[in-house]
């Protein structure tokens, strides 16, 4: 029997060394490694984890919201885990699907982590909308103020300096000035 880690996060920014500490504790000998979102069906690591999986073996991952992408999707994997004779563990949750007690509060606590997660996002969306009602608008903010834009516009439409030196000189990448200046519907400074 084999124990078979699972780690991913959303971003390429994130770390996975949480989890990957927590599941070498729980035993696992080789752990697949995702950076992709959890909305994303596209998650390669996983299918080969799933693929690598034997009669026997157990998966494991840190926490439940890891391996599916919503709750038909985790629960639709665990079932084929259990049909290929594989044993699920999650250990934030402390699930273990090996006996039929197990089973049943792994259903439980799927639907409460969906359930926590549609919170999250009805909570994330009307405080968004709040947000637009008081007049602020979401998103990264300008990469240039008013002033800094003005300027770089002119020193582009000026043509006295390259892309890469304003950029450089402003800290903003070429695509943002690029941008800026299509902004104006002029054509781009080549």
């Amino acid at each position: 029997m084999a124990v078979i880690g699972y780690a991913r996060v959303s971003t390429s920014e994130q770390s996975l060394d949480l989890q990957l500490d927590s599941l070498r504790l729980a035993g696992a000998s080789e752990i697949y490694e995702e950076k992709a979102s959890g909305k994303s069906a596209n998650r390669p690591e996983l299918e080969h984890c799933l693929k690598a999986l034997r009669p026997g073996d157990e998966l494991v991952v840190w926490r439940l919201d890891r391996l599916g992408r919503n709750l038909k999707d985790l629960i639709r994997i665990v079932e084929d885990l259990k049909d290929k004779g594989v044993s699920f563990r999650s250990i934030t949750e402390r699930i273990d699907t090996s006996g039929p007690t197990s089973t049943l509060v792994f259903h439980l606590f799927a639907s409460l982590a969906q359930f926590e997660r549609s919170l999250i996002l009805e909570r994330t969306q009307a405080g968004m909308e709040a947000a637009r009602a008081r007049g602020r608008k979401g998103g990264r903010p300008p990469a240039l103020d008013a002033e800094k834009a003005r300027m770089a516009k002119a020193m582009m439409k000026n043509r006295e300096f390259s892309v890469a030196s304003l950029a450089r000189q402003f800290g903003v990448s070429r695509t943002t000035l690029y941008e800026l200046a299509s902004q104006d519907k002029k054509q781009p400074y080549s």
